[in-house]
């Protein structure tokens, strides 16, 4: 018989009596072992109870994944559209409301960033995508820049780079001073920590950029 891989978990809430609802409703469960603050490692996922996401919560999230975990389950009454991007900016990964926290949609939540995946009910993923849509709009797209934060001159030179041209050749494809080009190429790799064309070029494909 194959062997369940359980997940290590760490929870964290506000009060006892939160703390003591999620540790009964995940503990037992062959999927997840809950563990000490002292016992966090790279792969333990947290799960982090709270009335409302404030400052205070979102310092305990950073204080807690400095010791090493960069999984994180938020459970929460509700996230207005700040709290939403202020949360995953932290590296919530998983949204779980706590009037539907049961044992097994918090542990289908764990399994699901355990594997590196994420989770939020229906809503707050629409809301996502109109804030981001709005920031493309109303923000990148007038100042020339693409959802990526690069713009459309440097994501051209980037392609050029891939395909192995040099810099007279991509100078002349574009029509721009080969001066221009050692320009953008020299601010793209200083602006995103490059060592070389082949950093960046590496760096373009693994982040879908090309």
């Amino acid at each position: 018989m194959a062997t369940i891989q359980s997940t290590r978990v760490f929870v964290a809430a506000t009060d006892p009596i939160s703390y003591q609802g999620v540790a009964a409703a995940l503990r037992g469960r062959p999927a997840v072992a809950l563990v000490d603050e002292v016992e966090i490692e790279a792969d333990t996922v947290l799960v982090v109870v709270a009335d409302a996401l404030d400052e205070e919560h979102l310092r305990e999230i950073k204080r807690l994944r400095q010791r090493g975990a960069s999984r994180v389950v938020l459970v929460v009454p509700d996230l207005g559209e700040s709290d939403l991007l202020a949360a995953i900016d932290v590296g919530v990964c998983a949204f779980v409301r706590r009037s539907e926290a049961t044992g097994d949609v918090l542990a289908s939540a764990i399994v699901t960033v355990a594997l590196g995946n994420g989770s939020m009910p229906p809503d707050l993923l629409g809301r996502l995508f109109e804030r981001v849509h709005r920031l493309q709009q109303h923000v990148l797209t007038p100042n020339g820049f693409s959802h990526t934060g690069l713009t459309e001159r440097e994501l051209g030179v980037l392609r050029l780079v891939a395909e192995g041209l040099d810099t007279q050749e991509i100078a002349a494809r574009l029509c721009y001073s080969e001066r221009t080009i050692k320009s953008i190429i020299h601010d793209l790799t200083g602006r995103l920590h490059l060592r070389n064309r082949s950093h960046a070029v590496a760096f373009a494909m693994r982040e879908g950029l090309l």
